[in-house]
C-alpha cells in the first residue's frame, strides 16, 4: 500500500492540475515562426521543470513520479497501480485500431488528435513498438500515419501495419519481410471464391448499389463502403442491402466449387434439396445476430434449422467471414486471414517474443484480438463507449478500460503511468 500512499499524497498535495497543463501546452505547442511565442513556450517549459523539481526533490523515485503526474489524472494514475499490481509488468507494445478507436468521425473530426500523436512518439521513443492494426487498405494507413507519426516513426523498423483486417502485414525497414501478402497462403479454392466474387460486385449490382456504393480498394477482401455519410439513414440502408447482395453473390460462388467437383454430372451433393443461397444465409444469420436481424428487415430471411446446415457447405462457409458494420460496411474476408494471425506475424517481424499488449479497438475484429490476448495472458484491452456491445461487454469483464468517444489518449497515459510504475519494481 506504501505506493498507493505515496500517489494519494502526491494528487492531494500538488497542483497536478496545472502541472498536467504546462505539459501538454509545451508537448503540443504548435511550431511557429514567432519570437513572442517561443518565449511563451519556453517560460512554461521553465514553470513545468521547476514544478517537477519540486516532486523530484520530495520523492526517493521523485522522477517518476514526476513524469507520472505531469501526464495521468488522479484516476488514470490509480488505474495503473491497480493494472501493475494485477499483471506485475509493463506493456512492451501497443496494438491499435485507427477508425473509431484513435480517430472518430463524431469525436475528432476523423483526425487522431495532436495529444494522441505526441504520446504515441513518446512510446516510440521509448522502445515500445507500435501495431496499427486496421480494416483499411495499406496505402490509407501509410498515408496518414507518416502524416501523423513522421515517415522517421513509420520507416523506424519498429512499427508494422496490419491491413485489411489481416490480409497482409508491413513492416518498414525489414527486408524481404517488410510486406507479406498472407493471402498468398491460403487454398486456391478459397482465393478463386474471392476472385469471382469481386470480379462480378459491382458489375452485376442493381443500379442503386453502383451508385449508393463503392468498392473500397482492398488487396483481397470485398468490401462495399456506402456514398454517403457514415451512420446516416442512407449509408444504413445501402449497407443493409449491400449485405443481402454479397452473401448471395457468395452463394454463388461457392456454388460453382460444387459443380466443378461434381465431376461426373450425378448430382450427389446434399445441397441439391434447398438452395445454396438460402443455406448460406442461414449459416452467417445463425453466426452473427446482426447479420440475421438485416435479412429479416430486408425480407431475406429463409427461417432454416442452421444445424441441418449440409456439412459440406458449411466447411467451406467456415473458413469465409461475412462482417456486417452498421451504416458503414458490408466486407468479405477470410476466417483464416483476421486481425489475431496478422498481428502475431507482426509480432514474428518485430522480434517481440514476449508479448505484453494495449490491445484498443472497437469491433468484432478488434475483439478478436482482445480475447486471444486474454487467453494467452498476452496483454489487455481497451474500447470506446460506442464500440460493438460484445466488445465493450468484454473489456468491462476484463480491466474496464472503457473511454470516451474520441479521447483513446486517457488509455494511452494511463499505460504510460503504469508502464512507469512498473519499472520501479
Amino acid at each position: 500500500m506504501e505506493r498507493y500512499d505515496l500517489v494519494y499524497r502526491l494528487y492531494d498535495e500538488y497542483e497536478t492540475e496545472t502541472l498536467r497543463e504546462y505539459q501538454e501546452f509545451v508537448d503540443v505547442f504548435p511550431a511557429v515562426d514567432s519570437r513572442v511565442a517561443l518565449e511563451h513556450w519556453q517560460d512554461a517549459s521553465d514553470e513545468l521543470e521547476a514544478r517537477k523539481d519540486e516532486i523530484r526533490g520530495d520523492f526517493a523515485a521523485g522522477g517518476t513520479f514526476a513524469e507520472i503526474v505531469a501526464r495521468a489524472t488522479r484516476e488514470q494514475a490509480f488505474t495503473a497501480l491497480d493494472l501493475e499490481a494485477k499483471y506485475g509488468r509493463d506493456v512492451n507494445v501497443l496494438v491499435l485500431d485507427v477508425d473509431e478507436t484513435l480517430r472518430s468521425a463524431g469525436g475528432t473530426d476523423n483526425e487522431i488528435p495532436r495529444e494522441t500523436l505526441h504520446v504515441l512518439t513518446e512510446f516510440h521513443e521509448a522502445g515500445v513498438p507500435i501495431v496499427i492494426c486496421t480494416g483499411q487498405t495499406l496505402e490509407n494507413v501509410k498515408g496518414f500515419a507518416i502524416q501523423g507519426l513522421g515517415s522517421e516513426i513509420v520507416h523506424s523498423g519498429n512499427l508494422s501495419i496490419v491491413y485489411e483486417a489481416g490480409t497482409g502485414v508491413f513492416t518498414p525497414g525489414h527486408g524481404a519481410e517488410t510486406k507479406q501478402l498472407l493471402y498468398e497462403d491460403l487454398d486456391a479454392e478459397i482465393r478463386d471464391v474471392f476472385d469471382d466474387v469481386r470480379s462480378r460486385v459491382l458489375p452485376e449490382a442493381s443500379e442503386d448499389l453502383r451508385r449508393g456504393c463503392h468498392l473500397q480498394g482492398n488487396e483481397f477482401n470485398v468490401t462495399m463502403k456506402p456514398n454517403y455519410e457514415t451512420g446516416s439513414s442512407n449509408a444504413r440502408e445501402i449497407i443493409d442491402e449491400a449485405l443481402v447482395y454479397l452473401l448471395d453473390l457468395l452463394s454463388d460462388a461457392v456454388a460453382t466449387i460444387f459443380a466443378s467437383t461434381d465431376a461426373d454430372g450425378d448430382g450427389d451433393h446434399e445441397l441439391d434439396e434447398q438452395p445454396i443461397t438460402d443455406w448460406t444465409r442461414t449459416f452467417y444469420a445463425a453466426q452473427d445476430p446482426e447479420i440475421r436481424s438485416v435479412l429479416e428487415s430486408e425480407g431475406g430471411y429463409p427461417d432454416l434449422d442452421a444445424a441441418a446446415v449440409p456439412d459440406e457447405l458449411e466447411q467451406v462457409l467456415e473458413r469465409i467471414d461475412v462482417a456486417y458494420y452498421e451504416a458503414d460496411a458490408a466486407e468479405i474476408g477470410s476466417l483464416e486471414l483476421n486481425k489475431v494471425v496478422g498481428v502475431e506475424r507482426a509480432l514474428d517481424v518485430l522480434d517481440v517474443t514476449d508479448p505484453f499488449a494495449l490491445v484498443m479497438g472497437d469491433s468484432k475484429s478488434d475483439l478478436r484480438v482482445m480475447r486471444w490476448a486474454a487467453e494467452n495472458g498476452t496483454g489487455i484491452a481497451a474500447a470506446p463507449e460506442h464500440a460493438s456491445r460484445d466488445t465493450i461487454e468484454h473489456v468491462l469483464e476484463t480491466d474496464e478500460l472503457v473511454f470516451d468517444r474520441g479521447r483513446s489518449v486517457d488509455i494511452l497515459r494511463t499505460v504510460y503511468a503504469l508502464n512507469r510504475f512498473a519499472r520501479l519494481g
